[in-house]
């Protein structure tokens, strides 16, 4: 459930410890246990920085960013569980692995399978007990040789780079096409362009986020791209990035749709974000936001041609 300007009560109180703990609540100005303006302008400055959609409510996916932001690289020990572990701890873990060339796979603040098997490769290199956690001493000796490596961008950086510059056919590629909102005709038309040129389809029109990711996860698509409906006119093109990760073949393809869609969709932007979708799914994925579903259904058939032509491009 949504807290938003005018809320009062414990859930604003814990919303305003969250956002203090993080650094975003200012120290005046702000009224204890009231959705105040200084509230909302600590949760906009919160959502900004983690790549959030900025509407200054906190919505559940700010919720889970904030009770995500609470933990840092040492203050519980982390290890392969289910449901996985999440937060900055763990994205941390994976920039210090990462740095150290061992390929724990993006930067995501998920303790998944490939996160295990690079800490246990590191361990194992490290000289440590081979239990595929992580608890103090792992962190002291990861701290300790990350100091002599530099700052570089980190194996996970450099691999997806490689990829996205090597390029696949379409023909045979896997591409999962997710749907938020009410666009049956745009994703059809999509689904229907990319299969007749050899592409492997998935279309996913669950609502919710964790569910279109697994299933694209499972199907072992090359790209995803999803389409969601909006009450802002102006469009996005969002691909998946982080402080310590962007990746590289979705911004290619964030700018490639939003070159194609530039004269059917006025004031189209590309950004970075840290969206749950673009998130949950493990390959280079992009979500376009266009603005109410109802008056982009004319444009559907455009629209997908477009996102067609650029997934070709990204594809050569």
């Amino acid at each position: 459930m949504a807290i938003a300007p005018g809320d009062t009560g414990e859930a604003v109180r814990q919303l305003q410890h969250r956002l203090g703990a993080a650094g975003y609540l200012p120290d005046a100005g702000v009224t204890p246990d009231l959705y105040c303006s200084g509230t909302q302008q600590g949760v906009r400055s919160f959502q900004e920085d983690r790549g959030l959609t900025v509407s200054g409510v906190c919505d559940d996916d700010t919720w889970t960013a904030l009770l995500e932001a609470w933990w840092d690289l040492g203050d519980r020990s982390l290890m392969l569980r289910s449901p996985n572990l999440r937060g900055d701890d763990v994205a941390e873990l994976q920039r210090l692995l990462s740095r150290l060339g061992f390929d724990c796979g993006r930067i995501d603040g998920i303790f998944g399978q490939k996160l295990n098997q690079a800490l246990r490769d590191f361990q194992l290199n490290a000289g440590l007990d081979i239990d595929g956690v992580c608890h103090d001493h792992t962190v002291v000796v990861l701290r300790r040789l990350s100091r002599m490596t530099g700052d570089g961008p980190g194996i996970a950086a450099v691999r997806d780079s490689e990829e996205a510059q090597r390029g696949q056919p379409l023909a045979g590629r896997r591409v999962a096409v997710g749907q938020f909102g009410d666009f049956d005709q745009l994703r059809t038309a999509l689904s229907d362009a990319l299969r007749e040129h050899g592409a492997m389809l998935i279309e996913l029109t669950d609502e919710e986020v964790p569910a279109q990711g697994r299933t694209a996860n499972l199907f072992g698509a090359d790209v995803y791209v999803g389409v969601e409906s909006s009450d802002n006119k102006e469009a996005r093109v969002a691909y998946y990035s982080v402080p310590a990760f962007e990746s590289a073949g979705g911004r290619a393809l964030a700018h490639l749709i939003e070159r194609h869609l530039r004269d059917v969709v006025p004031r189209i932007s590309v950004t970075g974000m840290r969206l749950p979708i673009l998130r949950e799914t493990k390959m280079p994925a992009v979500l376009l936001t266009l603005g109410p579903a109802d008056s982009m259904t004319q444009r559907s058939q455009r629209i997908a041609q477009a996102v067609f032509l650029a997934l070709s491009a990204w594809a050569p």
